[in-house]
């Protein structure tokens, strides 16, 4: 059964004093507010919805017992996130994590997200497709100048990595070691960089729904 994700596009106002919004099924079927909501639909299966989920996690931790908590600056992302989990029907809540602080919280007892999920079990082409994209727009990285431009995949589990480097060739996209970029800094660090010929691959078929690495995709590879 596919699902029609709506992503929406525009800032998050007042995330400081409310929990977010969902789409109601009156919102859903109303043209003009699909459109000014959110340009994009991407159409996914339940497994993928919780791939990509489970990629994200990589920029979560466990809080108060069973609660999930993802941390960022960019409230849009998290807004894909609520969305998404609104779709397999688990709720979420966003907010500002205090005054000073320019970072946005969502919290959620999806009872179907496990840390220890094993990206080994993914299947289907579409699965590892979405896993690859929210663990990178979790923990990926792209420049944000317009200097030597590069994509790289980061994770502290050299197994994980492993695992993801096994995916990404799987996909046909090509990548360099992993590594580690300084035993002295971080000797748990692990990274990969996808090789230059495989930059527009990555991005026409991992691509990002982060606000802002999809936009450097866009601007970079012209996609």
């Amino acid at each position: 059964m596919k699902i029609s994700i709506l992503i929406k596009s525009e800032n998050v106002p007042g995330a400081d004093n409310q929990q977010g919004s969902s789409l109601s099924k009156t919102e859903r079927s109303n043209p003009s507010e699909t459109t000014r909501r959110s340009p994009l639909i991407y159409t996914l299966n339940k497994s993928e919805v919780y791939a990509y989920l489970h990629g994200a996690m990589h920029d979560a931790t466990p809080n108060k017992g069973k609660r999930v908590r993802f941390g960022q600056k960019y409230p849009e992302w998290l807004e894909t996130l609520k969305d998404l989990l609104c779709l397999v029907g688990s709720n979420s809540w966003i907010y500002k994590e205090g005054k000073d602080r320019n970072l946005y919280i969502l919290e959620t007892v999806c009872k179907d997200l496990d840390f220890t999920f094993n990206p080994k079990v993914l299947s289907t082409k579409g699965d590892k497709i979405a896993y690859i994209r929210g663990f990178f727009d979790a923990e990926g990285g792209v420049p944000h100048n317009n200097g030597k431009f590069y994509i790289q995949l980061a994770q502290k589990d050299f197994r994980k990595m492993e695992i993801i480097k096994n995916i990404l060739i799987d996909l046909g996209i090509s990548c360099g070691k992993i590594h580690n970029p300084s035993i002295r800094v971080d000797p748990d660090y692990w990274r990969i960089f996808i090789s230059r010929k495989s930059h527009k691959e990555f991005a026409s078929i991992i691509g990002s729904w982060h606000p802002i690495k999809k936009e450097i995709l866009s601007q970079r590879m012209m996609i």
